[in-house]
């Protein structure tokens, strides 16, 4: 089968590797319906250094279940199922208390043994309890917006829950990337009435207010700060979603919170320090986030997409089959495609 591997940084290849196979009884072996690219992905499109032999890439993924192991029940031959970003047993202490991230006998796509995402198919292990049963078929116009439950609307949502989102809070969301637009829907889904939304992308930010942005401040450091506590009152907002950025961001993020407010970060983050100073620690701001467990969220959310209340698909503006995903990648790098859907 057909797979993407990362060389080096900007070298993306897609090679034949050997098709997937059951090697534990726990495993199921799923045929790919859809794919994408992360933002988190350009990381290492960024700074990989060059290997002699590729790694396999991607861990967002859904569908068909093509063979199951002796030990998995609820799944079969057929069913639509998409992946979260990491696996899981789902039956841990960690996975009990809804951190499947944390998972004991769980662990990460593209790691080891286990394949990569972005795959024409791919072997899952843990697969009864990393598996969820989609009740569409294969043709579903609806695979694009279920597929963002594999990590992209999970992590907004995320974003969202820790910061404490609801209906009587006002929230800034800084970041129009694909994660940010997804926190944006998360948390007007979550009842917040006012979300001002940070970002200097027309096309992106327009999807921002259709998701349910009610402001858009395209300002960046102290005057993005400015304008934003203006809009406030001079306050600032009781919560602030902090949508992979790198340390402005979160300087920003502290300058625009309410005193009292939280600010949750959530992305892969590229920097060790947090600049959270006296001055922070006296407005009693808290600092949350973390990674997504996708898992922990999806039953909750799939309602909403199914029922065509929320579309989060839509951050998806460029799809590509497998010959153009090197493609994809490099209109994602320099910014020209929002977020790249892979139809093998």
């Amino acid at each position: 089968m057909r797979a993407t591997l990362i060389y080096g940084a900007g070298d993306v290849r897609v090679e034949h590797v050997p098709d997937p196979k059951l090697l534990e009884p726990t495993d199921a072996v799923v045929r790919v319906l859809r794919s994408c690219i992360c933002g988190s992905d350009l990381w290492p499109y960024g700074s990989k250094p060059a290997a002699d032999h590729g790694a396999r890439i991607g861990h967002e993924f859904l569908g068909v279940v093509e063979d199951v192991g002796s030990e998995v029940s609820g799944l079969k031959s057929g069913d639509v199922v998409v992946a979260p970003f990491v696996w899981a047993d789902n039956t841990c202490d960690f996975c009990a208390e809804g951190l499947q991230t944390s998972c004991r006998h769980g662990g990460q796509w593209g790691a080891s043994d286990v394949d990569g995402g972005q795959g024409e198919a791919v072997r899952v292990p843990q697969a009864q309890g990393t598996l969820v049963k989609l009740p569409v078929g294969e043709d579903s116009a609806l695979l694009p917006s279920l597929l963002t439950l594999s990590d992209v609307f999970s992590t907004g949502h995320h974003c969202a829950v820790t910061a404490g989102v609801g209906p009587r809070t006002t929230v800034t969301v800084i970041g129009d990337g694909a994660v940010g637009l997804s926190a944006v829907l998360a948390a007007k889904r979550l009842g917040a009435e006012r979300i001002v939304l940070m970002g200097r992308h027309a096309a992106r930010t327009d999807l921002g207010r259709e998701f349910g942005a009610t402001d858009v401040i395209a300002e960046r450091g102290e005057e993005g700060v400015e304008k934003l506590r203006e809009l406030t009152g001079g306050d600032g907002t009781h919560t602030v979603l902090e949508c992979v950025g790198l340390k402005p961001a979160l300087e920003t993020a502290f300058g625009v919170v309410r005193d009292g407010g939280v600010v949750s970060r959530v992305g892969a983050p590229q920097y060790a320090e947090v600049p959270m100073d006296f001055g922070v620690f006296m407005r009693n701001v808290t600092l949350t986030g973390g990674v997504a467990p996708a898992r922990a969220y999806i039953d909750e959310l799939l309602p909403d997409i199914l029922d065509g209340k929320i579309e989060p698909g839509k951050v998806f503006d460029r799809t590509v089959g497998f010959d153009e995903v090197p493609d994809g990648y490099r209109a994602m790098a320099d910014r020209e495609a929002l977020k790249v859907l892979i139809r093998p």
